[in-house]
């Protein structure tokens, strides 16, 4: 096997497998001298093993942030598009500097060259304005491409912008589609949302369309619907708020209090999985199910 052909294979299992289970593949030390010569000779796909390598700590290599940025970054430099998409996750999470700006410049040339992930991160940078005017027309294109593409978080956010006519026009069967297919693979959020659009009909979108600021003077003004979609925001941190579990725990329960049914239902699946910063609580989740699904007190 020629040192192209070997190198060849390597960089395919990785593009077509998770990089953990890639870097598998490479088993002795003549290979890993063979993947350091190819990176140094300007191979993307090599310079992204051996970025990863670095960053991992495989191959008997010890990890070494920089020396993994040095190869990742050379690897985006190139166009390997994993590569760019880890680029702008580490400007995004301080990793290297904190730069929003860069992380949707990487974020972008990832995009473009149809990464899923970085499709629906670029999504998320407009649709929240980060490192780049908001613009949820726009975020909703890239959403929408990552979506088609099958990542189930990406379905879980266009389906909601369908509901609520963020960024596109409500479309109530586009909206369940991608609900149903995130839904379908274990995205809690998205079932609960599809519950309540299958629950509430036409009628669905009403609150959902409020601006954060509208939906906060409605929740403080008692409305339990305001206090439960505000909730729900502040889990996803979507749709002008930042994610805050405390300020969502707290909308929930109140709303839940006020007798809003889907938020006694999220609340159970809450403590049922130990979510929103409280420990798992069988007992509470029982509780809040069971007054879920309880007849309407009489006046």
């Amino acid at each position: 096997m020629t040192r192209s052909t070997a190198l060849l294979i390597l960089v395919c299992a990785l593009l077509g497998a998770a990089p953990a289970a890639a870097a598998g593949q490479i088993a002795n030390e003549r290979e890993i001298a063979m993947l350091q010569n190819a990176a140094h000779g300007d191979d993307p796909g090599a310079q992204l093993l051996l970025g990863l390598a670095y960053l991992e700590g495989r191959y008997g290599l010890e990890p070494d942030q920089d020396k993994a940025v040095h190869w990742l970054r050379r690897a985006a430099r190139e166009g390997q598009p994993y590569a760019q998409l880890l680029m702008g996750n580490f400007h995004a999470d301080g990793r290297v500097d904190h730069n929003p700006v860069r992380s949707v410049y990487w974020w972008r040339q990832a995009a473009e060259r149809a990464n899923a992930e970085a499709e629906l991160k670029l999504g998320m940078a407009y649709l929240h304005g980060r490192g780049v005017d908001k613009d949820p027309k726009e975020a909703a294109v890239w959403i929408g491409k990552a979506a088609d593409a099958g990542n189930h978080e990406a379905q879980f956010q266009i389906g909601r912008m369908y509901m609520e006519g963020y960024g596109v026009a409500v479309d109530k069967e586009r909206a369940r589609s991608f609900l149903e297919k995130a839904a379908a693979e274990g995205h809690t959020p998205a079932d609960r949302l599809l519950q309540i659009l299958l629950a509430t009909g036409k009628d669905s979108t009403a609150v959902y369309r409020q601006s954060a600021d509208q939906l906060i003077a409605k929740a403080k003004a008692g409305d339990p619907q305001a206090q439960y979609e505000l909730g729900l925001r502040y889990e996803s941190g979507a749709y002008d708020v930042l994610r805050d579990d405390g300020k969502a725990l707290h909308w929930l329960t109140l709303a839940a209090k006020a007798g809003n049914r889907n938020a006694m239902k999220t609340l159970s699946h809450v403590y049922a999985q130990g979510q929103l910063g409280v420990k798992a609580d069988p007992a509470r989740a029982a509780r809040w199910a069971r007054r879920a699904e309880a007849p309407p007190k009489e006046d």
